[in-house]
């Protein structure tokens, strides 16, 4: 019995040593209760979940010092320590959870075409969405290049000089490895070339999806190097009516406005916008930096909610455009025609979407979209005009099955394109008309609570090209809820085409035709490995950090050789490799929040076993972005870019710089708005360290644009929503 009663004594004094927690969740701009909030220790994996009241209480937590994570869904993680037992002040505390626009949109990913959240997909995927894309959508309200640009691993590179036309390039290889696609739909491709980046406006846009590397699987040919997607807006049972002015120093305007509006059967969706360049040369060279042009877009969409299994979604873009760059005092009217040098784009775009949605039970769905596109397209530079018209359509009829460990998705696809070329040339017609018949097939399974596996396989028959077998695989292992490892790789294509950066920057004068004979496709294989871990340091100090590493090979890249007067693409016994890392950081405290991005590229192009660097690839790239932002009241940020020298087509190498802006926006009363942005203030000008061109200004022969040639511009304006 006197043993007894010791142990008794000791199991007691080990209850009594056990603490209690109680936290109040609240909502951090109303103030009100958050019901169903997560409270966790994850070093004793224990928690609880907030009442009606917003209250939740934990028990038997031992002595010690211990994380906490409060967490709930569209609202920003907030992770603090406390030592147990507590202290007075932490006794029955409150906590306050500011939305997160970011976290919520993870759960609405559709690139990757999964009902899984961004979290559990094996596939890496980088978005831009919320605040985030309403801050860089401030910046360039009338084109998408600030919003890709400022990402770390792409850049958009400019192809011409005096007309700004642009294309994206994501670790270093060229545009053409790139799909640029809205809804999931291919509308942009072919001729249209570096003109889409600048004929996109960003208002209608909810996210932008980003994957990089082979992503053949679901998007076929010409995914080597990745995929942007650009996500749409979709109605909402509340209306919404809302309109941006912007105005620049540089004297652009640009005017958006878009609508939505849905009941149980129908919603609608209309977005407009007119865009306005004047002719601006801030090196006083003679010739433009900022073309003068005039764009009109029109997009309405139509959604038709035919039952509670079967939506039908319709609509159709238009887009037209006159761009003119050049001789700045012949585009002001101060000059005739003559001898000046100028370029000029007159383009028209025209394109349908379809998509039908039909869930046949609540684990199957069938799903048919289609677009098909026209796009007219008239380049005039002196003595010489390039004219034609591009028809394509892409269709697709697919099926996926959703069950608690795995998901499938296959599906059949086509698609066509035609180019006709309306005016002669020199040399032979470039038209031609091509077809690509392809079924694929993917599958996503949970191995194991922390495994994941993802693997897909596509196999496409093209009507010049021949046959095509393209595997992919990713694999993830989720170590904790903190640290995730992710590790994929595929094989990809791209067949011969005559729209590319290389051609445009000739605007496609004395290209000859290709020959299938004598071309085959660019393969590839591309691999890439990705860590992601979050950290949670302090009361209020976070930090996520993602390291991704990659290389990609394209054999038998298809290369343009001028020769007498005379273009022709050919290929030689070689590659291109694009291999390195990217490194990104988000720190969040309070208001504050740091992103740090770096990338490294290392890109090479090897030709009969001798091998060079590839040109305008800056092999380091330095992205910093500090926000103070107080959610629907303010917000302002400073960042700052660095671009190290780049190898360019001469031989010769371009210099190192800087880039900073400042932007800012402020709430004036729910639904109005004023942002101002001081965009490259350090006024950094390739004309300022190092010239665009050779020989005369009416003839000039331009070199590669490795750097911004506008300089500092401040623009500013309006946001009204209703």
């Amino acid at each position: 019995m006197r043993f007894i009663l010791p142990l008794l004594f000791l199991l007691t004094s080990s209850t009594f040593a056990q603490n209690t927690y109680s936290v109040t969740v609240l909502d951090h701009d109303s103030g009100e209760p958050i019901a169903g909030a997560s409270v966790y220790f994850p070093g004793l994996q224990k928690g609880n979940v907030t009442d009606a009241t917003g209250k939740a209480t934990v028990k038997n937590i031992p002595d010690g010092i211990f994380t906490i994570e409060i967490s709930f869904l569209g609202y920003e993680t907030f992770g603090y320590a406390r030592a147990f037992p507590l202290a007075d002040a932490f006794k029955n505390e409150t906590v306050e959870l500011e939305l997160d626009h970011e976290e919520f949109e993870e759960i609405v990913v559709q690139s990757t075409r999964s009902s899984r959240t961004i979290e559990d997909i094996p596939t890496r995927i980088e978005f831009i969405a919320g605040e985030e894309l309403s801050e860089k959508g401030n910046m360039k309200p009338g084109d998408i290049r600030m919003l890709l640009n400022e990402s770390t691993g792409i850049r958009t590179q400019q192809t011409s000089a005096t007309s700004y036309n642009s294309s994206i390039r994501i670790q270093g290889l060229d545009g053409k490895y790139t799909q640029l696609l809205r809804d999931g739909l291919p509308l942009y491709s072919g001729y249209s070339g570096g003109l889409s980046l600048m004929q996109i406006a960003p208002l209608d846009l909810k996210q932008v999806e980003v994957i990089k590397s082979a992503s053949s699987t679901l998007y076929g040919g010409g995914a080597i190097a990745g995929i942007v997607n650009l996500i749409t807006i979709t109605p909402d049972n509340e209306p919404e009516l809302s309109f941006m002015v912007n105005g620049t120093s540089a004297l652009g305007l640009d005017l958006s406005g878009f609508y939505s509006a849905r009941n149980q059967k129908i919603g609608t969706t209309v977005f407009t916008s007119y865009n306005h360049g004047t002719p601006y040369d801030p090196a006083d060279i003679g010739l433009t930096a900022i073309p003068k042009f005039d764009r009109v877009t029109v997009n309405p969409k139509v959604f038709f909610y035919l039952s509670e299994q079967t939506q039908l979604i319709t609509g159709f873009n238009f887009v037209s455009e006159l761009r003119e760059g050049g001789n700045i005092e012949l585009l002001k009217g101060n000059e005739q025609q003559d001898s000046h040098y100028f370029e000029s784009n007159d383009t028209d775009r025209f394109s349908t979407q379809i998509q039908l949605n039909h869930s046949i039970n609540n684990s199957m769905e069938m799903e048919f979209k289609n677009t098909f596109s026209y796009f007219d397209r008239e380049i005039q530079v002196p003595t010489y005009t390039f004219s034609g018209t591009q028809f394509s359509s892409f269709s697709e009829l697919n099926m996926s099955r959703v069950s608690q460990d795995y998901e499938w998705i296959a599906g059949i696809n086509l698609w066509t394109e035609s180019f006709d070329q309306s005016i002669p040339s020199d040399v032979e017609q470039l038209d031609f008309n091509e077809s690509t018949v392809g079924i694929f097939a993917q599958n996503t399974s949970n191995l194991s609570p922390k495994w994941t596996l993802e693997s897909g396989l596509r196999f496409d028959v093209h009507s010049e090209y021949g046959a095509f077998l393209l595997p992919r695989i990713s694999l993830m292992y989720e170590a904790d809820s903190d640290l995730t490892y992710r590790l994929g790789g595929g094989l990809g294509y791209k067949t011969p085409t005559v729209f590319n950066e290389d051609a445009e920057r000739i605007q496609f004068r004395n290209i000859r035709p290709l020959d299938p004979s004598l071309l085959d496709a660019e393969r590839s294989l591309g691999i890439n490995f990705d860590v992601n871990r979050n950290f949670v340091l302090g009361d209020e100090l976070t930090l996520s950090l993602n390291t991704l590493l990659f290389y990609t090979r394209i054999e038998q890249p298809l290369q343009l050789r001028i020769r007498d007067n005379e273009a022709a693409f050919v290929q030689t016994d070689g590659n291109v490799r694009s291999q390195g890392m990217e490194v990104n950081m988000k720190w969040a405290y309070d208001h504050f929040k740091l992103f740090i991005g770096y990338t490294f590229a290392d890109v090479v192009q090897e030709e009969d076993g001798v091998s060079s660097e590839f040109p305008l690839v800056a092999k380091g790239r330095l992205n910093n972005v500090l926000m103070y932002e107080k959610h629907g009241e303010f917000w302002i940020g400073l960042e700052a870019y660095f671009f190290s020298p780049q190898q360019l087509t001469d031989g010769s190498e371009g210099q190192a710089y800087w880039i900073a802006g400042l932007m800012t926006e402020k709430v004036i009363r729910e639904g109005f708005s004023i942002f101002l942005n001081f965009e490259n203030f350090l006024d950094t000008r390739q004309t300022a360290f190092d010239t665009i061109f050779t020989g005369s200004i009416d003839n000039p022969q331009f070199r590669d644009i490795y750097a911004p040639v506008d300089g500092f511009v401040i623009n500013g304006g309006f946001k009204l929503k209703f």
